[in-house]
């Protein structure tokens, strides 16, 4: 038995003819009025302009202190913040009841020697006149090569210098005349040691002496 075929409807949904008028069975549809366009958001509103904040105040310079460890012009060597009072006295303390203990040693040993001499200003410009003599071969043993050390000796002098000058005003006559005649007599023996030196030296392009 033949199947039977399914039956197609063909809807015509043109809406005009073949000479254009409007087909009666043509489905029209109403045509909606489009939307209007929608209008534009209003510009926002630019804030009122506040009141420019002011800079900050710069920070006030800091006091001027002298000179410290920690505040140290450049180039200057720092130097450490000193012991306060208590502990110099403790210290000072100390370091006499160790003498006294070095010499209850001595003393206990039976060994006889020239004694302690307290040190005084004088002594110390004496020290300082000795060293000198030592370091430009004035002084010495007897026997003994002496060994000159210009440089060192230099150094001596300059340092005696240095401490006529820091104690001015506060030395007595006796200890500034002792200064006075200790520098004049290094000074002196300087010089003599310095041209003798000077003349030893080979001038310069001078020939070497000739072996015999």
């Amino acid at each position: 038995m033949a199947e039977k075929q399914p039956e197609f409807v063909v809807s015509d949904r043109r809406r005009f003819g073949a000479e254009g008028e409007l087909r009666p069975d043509a489905n029209i549809e109403e045509e909606k009025p489009a939307a209007p366009p929608a209008k534009p958001a209003p510009p926002a509103q630019a804030a009122p302009p506040q009141a420019a904040t002011p800079p900050p105040a710069p920070p006030a310079p800091p006091a001027a202190q002298p000179p410290t460890a920690a505040n140290a012009e450049p180039g200057e060597e720092e130097i450490p913040e000193p012991p306060t009072a208590e502990e110099q006295h403790q210290q000072n303390e100390a370091y006499k009841a160790s003498t006294r203990k070095i010499d209850d040693m001595i003393a206990a040993a039976g060994k006889a020697g020239p004694g302690y001499m307290e040190m005084t200003f004088e002594r110390v410009i004496e020290s300082f006149y000795m060293s000198a003599l030592i370091q430009m071969g004035a002084l010495r043993q007897e026997g003994e090569t002496p060994r000159v050390d210009i440089i060192g000796a230099r150094q001596t002098i300059d340092s005696l210098e240095i401490l006529q000058e820091k104690t001015k005003g506060n030395l007595n006559d006796r200890e500034k005349t002792l200064m006075q005649n200790v520098l004049f007599e290094l000074r002196m023996a300087w010089i003599e040691i310095t041209n003798a030196v000077a003349s030893s030296a080979p001038k310069p392009g001078a020939a070497p002496p000739e072996k015999k």
